[in-house]
């Protein structure tokens, strides 16, 4: 008997219902069903799910970001209709068992021992002999030495013209049987495990119970009850955030429409949080030191938390889920990068913001992250592409380039903790924000000590970053001061004046104004402050500058035979002048003058490509990190998730009934024993579920057993 995949059939009812209930019933409709929850599932893989709005609105665009949200593919796995499939599959798979039970129940009971001997005929491996024995008495020698192989034997009897013959049935192999409805029961099992841990308790709150979800903000304490959930609610799966020396009791369940807030039996104190890193940076270690507060016993109950090592409390699992920043203090130093403006401090803790106004300009200042241990590769074979590129430079890029093929593991890495970075949002006043990351501590690159700051216009986009070289005091002062004297017109003037007087002193005249003239010219170019500029093409630059402006200056103006050379004189030029105008920086600081060396020359080659690539940094301002005070915080996922024994027991039915349908063969064997002259006639068949090569090799040791000599020598 093999199982039906057509559906229950209903004869007496009307005709539209029984085709409904044969179709609900049938085993093409629960194939269909696995085939789109495995579709859905691989969407809610490959889409990542309960993602920020605006990250979906960035990657998608307006217009495909509301058509997935009216489909819930931000949230396939607690959608309605991906819920209503799972309900339809439950509801399928248990009709589908409960029409084949009994009829697989009636086939284990049954031996099938009337079969005729013209139907034996008719089966592939079957067997004739002649014995010397009785029937009686070959039916049960034939029948014992079955029992001793582990098969079910019936011994029948019939009449026949020349006297009583007798049939052997017996069976073997009936788990097969049972592990279909093992595997059928699994699957329900575990959609109704599956059910009560997602998310459709909560949903039904949500939507008969009267409860909403929460959009606004503000303190825990003052959201109304119509947002909350009882501490009786009996499933549940959301984020408790916590910081040292404090307790939490609310957790955090998130919601396509906003959030609800979950009430705990216990409130969760965070003693210290421990975190342990790898010589490479990679966290090693994620543990909670905590103190459990039941709110109805009053019992304190201390408890460690790691990953994959949760606490349980009153049928409430606590997992180390991950950590954040739990409100710490950063001192920041603001640092203009321009205007001659003297530096001042701000300060503020992570996820607070202030506001910065120069009484024209207002901006926004969001603190948004601290993080203390910075492993960077600075090797030189990941240092690559321009030295103060911001369009270019990224620290992680050798650590990347390093991933994927194992033939690119030869290369040599440097890792080395490169200190503390803040990262901050500065946002307009039209709310338009760019995100900054800056390091506390200089690096050395490539020989050259510098301050990377970097930039990026959204979260999709990789921190770009501008290398700034330290001056003589380890500091970004002296670039500062040389950035703020960059956009002085009278201090560029008069570096140009100092440069064409030492450059032409013994010089005529005519030299000297022309030596002049070129010098005013190219700082004025590279200050992107030239009358020239307006007419030249800048490409994606949001301001001609720098040596981008030299470069169109030259294209525009200079014949290709001789830009090489014209290019030189000019570059000698620039420098000059910059370095006079480093000096003059200098003097307005009560400075004295910088050394003619290696070290100034090199700070000024660094300092030359940085200005060149400020005008790619979209800020009038570097915050540079000054101090700091760590606040840790948290991250737990707390979980009541009475259907996980239920979903165990399921996977534990579903291996063995896979495991029995694959591997175990249902076999049936029929020996015709039939009165003849001088013992019984013998008639051997044997049936199989599958066509495998063990059936020959089964069968063929069998068929000894009409044989009472071969049989004897095969039991020995």
């Amino acid at each position: 008997m093999s199982a039906s995949t057509a559906g229950i059939e209903l004869p007496r009812v009307h005709r539209r219902l029984a085709a409904a209930v044969e179709l609900l019933s049938s085993m093409r409709f629960a194939i269909a069903l696995l085939s789109v929850i495995c579709i859905a599932s691989v969407v809610g893989t490959v889409l990542k799910q309960h993602e920020p709005v605006n990250n979906y609105v960035n990657q998608f665009g307006p217009f495909w970001y509301e058509v997935f949200a009216a489909l819930d593919l931000y949230s396939v796995y607690s959608a309605w209709w991906f819920l209503l499939i799972l309900a339809f599959l439950v509801v399928s798979t248990t009709l589908c068992i409960v029409r084949n039970t009994p009829k697989i129940l009636a086939d284990l009971r049954q031996f099938k021992e009337h079969v005729r001997e013209q139907s034996l005929q008719a089966f592939h491996h079957k067997a004739q002999a002649e014995l010397t024995e009785a029937p009686r008495a070959a039916a049960e020698r034939i029948g014992q030495a079955l029992l001793r192989r582990g098969w079910k034997v019936r011994l029948q009897e019939r009449h026949t013209a020349d006297g009583p013959g007798w049939m052997v049935a017996a069976k073997a192999g009936a788990a097969n049987k049972l592990g279909y409805l093992a595997a059928h029961a699994a699957i329900v099992i575990i959609c109704i495990g599956g059910l009560l841990d997602g998310d459709l308790i909560v949903r039904m709150q949500l939507w008969f119970g009267g409860k909403e979800p929460f959009r606004g903000g503000g303190l825990m304490a003052e959201v109304p009850d119509k947002h909350r959930l009882s501490d009786a609610n009996p499933t549940f799966r959301g984020n408790l955030l916590v910081t040292e020396g404090t307790r939490a009791g609310i957790a955090v369940l998130q919601q396509p429409e906003g959030v609800v807030l979950q009430e705990l039996p216990f409130e969760v104190e965070l003693k210290k949080f421990i975190v342990e890193y790898y010589d490479t940076g990679m966290p090693r270690l994620f543990a909670s030191d905590i103190v459990i507060h039941d709110r109805y016993t009053g019992q304190a109950r201390p408890a460690r938390v790691e990953v994959n090592h949760p606490v349980e409390h009153r049928g409430i699992a606590i997992y180390q889920s991950s950590f954040d920043d739990g409100g710490s203090l950063v001192k920041l130093r603001a640092l203009p990068m321009g205007a001659a403006v003297r530096p001042f401090e701000v300060q503020g803790r992570i996820g607070e913001a202030t506001t910065l106004t120069n009484g024209e300009q207002r901006l926004r200042l969001e603190f948004t992250g601290l993080r203390v241990i910075n492993v960077e590769n600075l090797s030189a074979a990941g240092s690559r592409g321009s030295g103060a590129d911001v369009r270019q430079v990224d620290l992680r890029q050798a650590i990347e380039a390093r991933l994927g093929a194992g033939n690119k593991t030869v290369q040599t890495r440097e890792l080395r903790n490169v200190g503390p970075s803040v990262t901050y949002k500065l946002r307009d006043e039209a709310g338009q924000a760019r995100e900054f990351h800056n390091y506390m501590l200089p690096i050395e690159l490539e020989g050259q000590r510098v301050y990377l700051l970097g930039v990026r216009e959204s979260p999709q986009e990789p921190f770009r970053y501008l290398r700034a070289p330290v001056d003589e005091n380890d500091g970004l002062d002296g670039f500062v001061r040389l950035r703020a004297a960059l956009a002085d017109p009278g201090l560029r003037a008069l570096a140009a004046q100092r440069y064409a007087a030492q450059a032409s002193a013994e010089q005529p005249e005519a030299v000297r104004t022309a030596l002049l003239g070129s010098a005013r010219r190219a700082i004025d170019l590279f200050a992107g402050d030239d009358p020239e500029l307006e007419r030249l093409p800048r490409g994606d630059a949001p301001r001609l500058g720098g040596l981008l402006a030299l470069s169109a200056f030259i294209e525009a103006h200079i014949p290709d035979a001789e830009r090489e050379r014209f290019s030189d004189v000019l570059l000698r030029i620039l420098n000059g002048t910059l370095f006079e105008l480093y000096q003059l920086s200098r003097a307005q600081a009560g400075l004295a003058p910088a050394a003619r060396d290696e070290a100034t020359a090199a700070f000024m080659t660094q300092a030359v490509l940085a200005l060149s690539d400020a005008f790619f940094y979209p800020a009038p301002l570097v915050l540079q990190l000054s101090d700091y005070e760590q606040v840790q915080a948290s991250v737990f996922q707390v979980a009541r998730a009475p259907g996980k024994t239920i979903v165990y027991a399921g996977c534990v039915l579903l291996i063995i009934g896979v495991f029995a349908m694959l591997y175990v063969r249902e076999r049936r064997l029929w020996v015709w024993l039939a009165p003849a002259p001088g013992g019984a006639r013998a008639l051997m068949a044997l049936s199989s579920n599958r066509k495998l090569l063990d059936n020959d090799r089964e069968f063929e040791t069998l068929s000894r057993l009409l044989q009472p000599a071969l049989a004897q020598e095969t039991a020995r």
